[in-house]
């Protein structure tokens, strides 16, 4: 029977899976039980992973350290590679705002830090440590140790690593308590939210609309499609079908004539469709079902691309309007129709709305593929690549003046940042970058648990008699000071000052504290992305300031 004293209480791989399933399994039950209406999810795992290190139930330091700072990286990259293609719209729409805020928070976290080390006399090496522990940045605590360690000849000091433990708890709670008091300060209605956010979403303005048009301008009388198209070339028009006056149905091509009474089927988009108007003729009542009683002889379907070939490829270097005598509507792109323009770069999970004999549309679906199959495979090219670049950029040593250590970005912040670039950009690359919302979620959920029960396992041990006999319940309250009063003045100055949805607030709250529990209580609560684009909007830039405003706490006051 040694084999399985071992695997119950010995230090091996076996162990340590067990122990962290048990963590997980325990943390997730427990997160569901709700007391005043709220309950903390997943981040109960942390809780459940303190009393198992209490208790001594541990694990291999080596596999913990492992196991824990990839979870890491599987959660900042799935949520980066979620919300990198609104990131950079939503920087251009208000992030300057939100990093200046989560700056904000950042400093007034320092300054309290500095304030609490005067006002107590404790040393700073410790004040770090809860400052780390107080906003959830473990690469935070990593720098201030090795900040330390190096400026003392490799000799490390534990107060680092227990005011850290004894802090992130409640810095877990603490974050959350602001995030629900601004809520109710401010009375939000979450609905109104909601709607304000669906305002403000530029998505909706860009999206394909149907229209119906009748030609009454005699400055395109007797002209081609082609013509017309040259005279609305800044414009977004794909002329779909034509009703001639003789009633004959034409599917548009280049060489289709307009002429007086013809009745015109366009996809466009909303701001576009005066201007457009203005130059065939005027909008008139004829709903899309009618075009469609009237295709006896076309068919209209939604083919898939899933093509690893065509990624990146624009719809134009087809040539299949030419070729197939079809016509591409519109592109549904993650619930989004887009007009179908020729210089519309493809990406695989595309829906193409294609129009034409049922024939001509089979002989398209064999171009681009439209297999559901091939669209489920996972694409771990990518997934590990992003990985591979992100851990190299997070532990790339960037030199400032005055600082004799170098600082990085770390296991946290590299990924997060390449993960945002390979969604935005990867097409270019050829690098399919589509995921199901199934399996990033999945990727997401198991990185974020398996975080969080290694941070408690490694905390639990000490934790009581930190608590107990060594300042530690002060400790607590200094904590709690430094992560409460930035987030709750900077989260009024957002809310008041810059008028700041509520979702988004969630989101930069989370973010400028980079506590990854925090953004998913915010994203269980707002039932949509506005927090984690908030959170990744702020999230590289504070990440940075933590690492660094940590080694200057050491560097200058030790």
């Amino acid at each position: 029977m040694n084999w399985l004293y071992d695997l119950i209480f010995g230090t091996g791989v076996g162990h340590s899976v067990m122990l962290l399933s048990i963590c997980i399994v325990c943390g997730i039950l427990l997160g569901k039980i709700k007391i005043f209406g709220i309950s903390l999810g997943i981040t109960f795992v942390l809780f459940v992973g303190i009393v198992m290190g209490h208790f001594g139930i541990t694990m291999d330091h080596h596999v913990m350290h492992f196991m824990k700072e990839f979870g890491l990286i599987l959660f900042v990259f799935s949520v980066g590679m979620q919300v990198g293609p609104g990131f950079f719209s939503s920087f251009k729409q208000g992030g300057v705002t939100l990093n200046l805020l989560a700056s904000g928070v950042v400093l007034l976290g320092v300054l309290t830090t500095i304030v609490l080390h005067f006002v107590t006399g404790l040393p700073m090496q410790t004040m770090v440590g809860i400052l780390s522990g107080a906003v959830t940045n473990t690469p935070g605590l990593g720098a201030a140790q090795t900040a330390f360690a190096d400026m003392n000849g490799g000799v490390a000091d534990n107060s680092i690593a227990l005011g850290y433990a004894v802090c992130y708890p409640l810095g877990v709670i603490g974050i959350i308590l602001a995030i629900i008091l601004i809520r109710y300060i401010f009375r939000v209605n979450f609905k109104k939210e909601q709607d304000e956010l669906d305002a403000l979403d530029n998505s909706a303005a860009n999206q394909a609309k149907l229209y119906s048009l009748e030609v009454h301008n005699p400055a395109v009388f007797g002209h081609t499609v082609a013509e017309v198209a040259k005279l609305l070339v800044h414009r977004e028009l794909v002329i779909s079908r034509v009703l001639h006056t003789d009633g004959r149905m034409e599917m548009a091509s280049s060489n289709t004539v307009l002429n007086d009474g013809d009745k015109v089927f366009v996809i466009t988009v909303e701001q576009d469709i005066d201007v457009i108007a203005t130059i065939i003729g005027s909008v008139i009542d004829m709903q899309p079902d009618e075009w469609y009683k009237l295709d006896k002889s076309f068919v209209s379907r939604r083919i898939l691309v899933t093509k690893g070939e065509l990624n990146g490829k624009r719809l134009g270097e087809l040539n299949l309007r030419r070729s197939y005598n079809i016509n591409i509507s519109r592109i549904n792109r993650a619930g989004v129709d887009l007009v179908a323009r020729p210089n519309l770069v493809l990406q695989v999970g595309d829906r193409l709305t294609v129009v034409g004999s049922e024939e001509d549309v089979r002989k398209v679906e064999t171009i681009v593929g439209n297999s559901m199959k091939h669209l489920n495979e996972p694409h771990l090219v990518t997934l590990f690549l992003g990985i591979f670049l992100g851990v190299f950029l997070g532990s790339i040593p960037m030199m400032f003046p005055g600082i004799p250590q170098p600082v990085k970005l770390g296991l946290a912040g590299g990924p997060l940042i390449v993960a945002i670039l390979v969604s935005r950009f990867g097409y270019k690359y050829k690098l399919i970058t589509y995921n199901t919302i199934s399996a990033n979620l999945m990727l997401r959920e198991i990185g974020i648990t398996i975080f969080l029960a290694c941070v408690g396992i490694g905390a639990g041990d000490g934790f009581i008699d930190t608590i107990v006999n060594r300042g530690g319940f002060q400790w607590i309250g200094y904590g709690f000071i430094i992560t409460f009063l930035p987030l709750l003045i900077m989260g009024i100055v957002g809310r008041l000052f810059c008028k700041i949805n509520y979702f988004t607030l969630m989101g930069l709250m989370a973010g400028s504290t980079t506590d990854p529990p925090a953004l998913a209580y915010s994203n269980a609560t707002a039932g949509n992305d506005a927090p984690a684009v908030g959170y990744a909007t702020v999230y590289p830039l504070t990440m940075f300031l933590r690492v660094l405003t940590a080694q200057l706490l050491i560097l200058i006051f030790c």
